[in-house]
């Protein structure tokens, strides 16, 4: 591996890791899921304004090009909801262990999207792998099955997410300029989505405890992560973010056993289905030379 490689390499899992943080963060900020989405999207859309202002990059756009910005943002602020509401249905640790499966998401999605290439037998392979764990999590953590299937819906919009962001990365807009627009669009998805999920119209404002962590998750693990992602966006392909995506439910679960202790604590099913699918998305690469070979 060459060394801009392993720099790629090493900035995605540091992305990750910031990722891996925000489910701990959605249940220590005393907010409705929703409401954390659309304080979270509205400082880092600010954010992302004023780093873009400070690097000289003009946020003035093709209006198609600003529509396909905020419609993707919107499917990011669902895919957000969709994740903190499954952490507050379940554990953190369960709504992690459904972030993988966005690996088959993706490989299914992003041949339909965008025509670059064809399904191949190892991902469908490894599909059928990871459904199989996906349902023995389900048998063993029933209690659990709202929470989880909230992170499943999460990690399909998020391959939607990582595909259509691909496409708007190669037309050469500043991450900057893409992050305004998109946490701008997933601030309006979140306020639209509102009504239906919670009572009132507005969102609540947050404590000082739940601000500094919204600070936190604005700025650390949204923006500084997105920066980063996007920047590796250009250099490598969609699959092999989602390979390293996974790592996620490592470093999470990690994080909320340290942060929560017992509170966190699954069965040993929860972990065998867990090590299954992680450990077989980590293994595809390997997979799929062995099959094309």
């Amino acid at each position: 591996m060459s060394r801009s490689h392993a720099r790629d390499y090493v900035q995605l899992h540091l992305v990750v890791l910031a990722w891996g943080f925000t489910a701990i963060l959605g249940k220590l900020i005393l907010l409705p899921p929703v409401d954390v989405v659309v304080w979270r999207t509205a400082l880092a859309a600010f954010c992302f304004a004023g780093v873009a202002a400070a690097l000289g990059h003009s946020l003035r756009a093709p209006r198609t090009h600003v529509l396909a910005m905020l419609a993707v943002g919107a499917v990011l602020g669902l895919h957000w909801v969709l994740f903190f509401w499954s952490a507050r249905l379940a554990t953190a640790s369960v709504c992690l262990a459904a972030m993988p499966t966005s690996m088959l998401w993706a490989s299914l999605v992003e041949p339909l999207i965008d025509g670059s290439r064809r399904w191949r037998l190892s991902e469908l392979l490894v599909g059928a792998v990871m459904v199989g764990a996906v349902w023995l999590i389900y048998q063993v953590e029933f209690r659990y099955w709202a929470g989880f299937s909230a992170g499943i819906a999460a990690a399909v919009l998020a391959a939607f997410f990582a595909t259509l962001s691909k496409q708007q990365v190669a037309r050469c807009t500043h991450w900057s300029v893409m992050g305004c627009y998109q946490m701008s669009g997933a601030c309006l998805a979140a306020l639209l989505a509102r009504p239906l999920l919670e009572k009132g119209g507005l969102p609540a404002f947050p404590d000082a405890a739940s601000a500094l962590s919204l600070a936190v998750l604005a700025l650390v693990c949204t923006v500084a992560a997105y920066a980063g992602f996007m920047d590796v966006l250009r250099r490598v392909s969609v699959f092999t973010v989602n390979v390293v995506y996974n790592m996620e439910p490592v470093y999470g679960i990690v994080l909320a056993a340290l942060v929560f202790g017992r509170a966190e604590f699954m069965s040993a099913g929860f972990y065998l289905g867990a090590a299954v699918i992680i450990a077989v998305v980590l293994a595809l690469p390997w997979i799929r030379r062995w099959v094309e070979r």
